[in-house]
């Protein structure tokens, strides 16, 4: 078993994350991965291949695919294409939840396809120009699109296999979960374990086994994810991101800065500026 779990994060002022998938120039490939937001993978020009559970599903211009929760999936992206992601906070769908907190959609419908791929669309567009207003424009599409969701692509049986697969990975997602909410504060991979009744061992082993990377380094994924939101978009000092966003210090977050990104904060900064 080789995937990783994938960190997802709604844009700053959004319940959602939207944007254009990264291998659009072509000669790309995503590898095996999973998340427990639902995705629309939309196709706006040229084509691509997904692979959702291991099924190849060619996708052209105009079509798109619907991930669920927890769905293991890897795209070959050979040729240029545009294509529109929109990934969506499962909660958004806890009204909808099965007696067993379960919600699965159709990957695709091809009478409904259309239309959906038309909002995605639309929300890309506002996305892109990011006009006076834009929030509220693209949010009533957004709510369009969880409406078709619900009422036209949401599966009322999901297959037993299925479902036990998927809770396998919701005992991780509850944790990432968890971290997501707490990462300011420090968190010890044994005060997590114990929390959610395992033991540091087995909670390690879990990391490694379904996310591929070790607690220590998922940990810091989120907190460099925040704290670069806000080098990029605050005033706020070096010193006084790193501290608010769980670093130990200025140092131990330059330190970690420099070591995935290549260049200091400051200099970003400075980018950002000119």
């Amino acid at each position: 078993m080789e995937f990783q779990h994938e960190l997802v994060i709604p844009d700053e002022g959004l319940p959602f994350k939207f944007f254009l998938f990264e291998g659009s120039q072509g000669n790309y490939v995503r590898e095996k991965h999973w998340h427990t937001s639902v995705e629309i993978f939309a196709v706006m020009e040229g084509s691509l291949t997904f692979y959702l559970n291991d099924e190849k599903h060619p996708l052209k211009a105009g079509e798109l695919m619907i991930i669920n929760s927890n769905e293991v999936h890897s795209i070959d992206s050979p040729e240029e294409n545009h294509t529109a992601v929109l990934q969506i906070p499962l909660k958004q769908f806890e009204d909808y939840f099965t007696a067993h907190r379960f919600i699965r959609f159709a990957g695709s419908i091809p009478e409904m396809d259309g239309k959906l791929s038309k909002l995605v669309r639309e929300m890309y567009k506002l996305y892109g120009k990011r006009g006076t207003g834009y929030e509220f424009k693209i949010r009533s599409f957004y709510y369009d699109v969880l409406y078709l969701l619900v009422n036209h692509y949401r599966l009322d049986e999901a297959g037993e296999q299925e479902v036990r697969h998927s809770r396998r990975l919701d005992a991780l997602a509850r944790i990432t979960s968890y971290m997501r909410e707490h990462y300011q504060e420090e968190l010890k991979l044994a005060e997590v374990a114990n929390m959610f009744g395992y033991s540091d061992a087995y909670l390690s082993r879990m990391f490694q086994k379904y996310a591929n990377v070790n607690f220590k380094t998922y940990l810091q994924d989120i907190r460099m994810t925040y704290a670069y939101r806000e080098l990029l978009n605050t005033d706020k000092t070096i010193s006084q991101i790193a501290l608010d966003n769980g670093f130990s210090s200025s140092r131990a977050f330059t330190r970690e800065f420099q070591k995935r990104y290549g260049i200091l904060p400051s200099e970003l900064d400075k980018a950002d500026k000119k």
